[in-house]
């Protein structure tokens, strides 16, 4: 006998964490960032650069903590 309401055929949600390739690529770019920020702000004095290299940091942490939040 069949189940009337499984769906054999449900499509792939893109947020769950088996279909998410975007993740792992957040938190390279998030620890090279950082990493960047911390090398050149200290060891090459470079005020500018370091804060691009923040933002940066900032915005791939506040992208990975959305999307934890929307796939919750």
């Amino acid at each position: 006998m069949t189940d009337p309401y499984r769906v054999a055929d449900a499509p792939a949600d893109p947020t769950h964490p088996a279909t998410d390739r975007l993740r792992p690529l957040l938190w390279v770019v998030l620890v090279v960032s950082l990493a960047a920020n911390a090398a050149l702000t200290t060891v090459l004095d470079n005020q500018w650069a370091g804060s691009a290299c923040g933002l940066l940091a900032v915005l791939c942490a506040g992208t990975l903590v959305a999307r934890h939040r929307r796939a919750r």
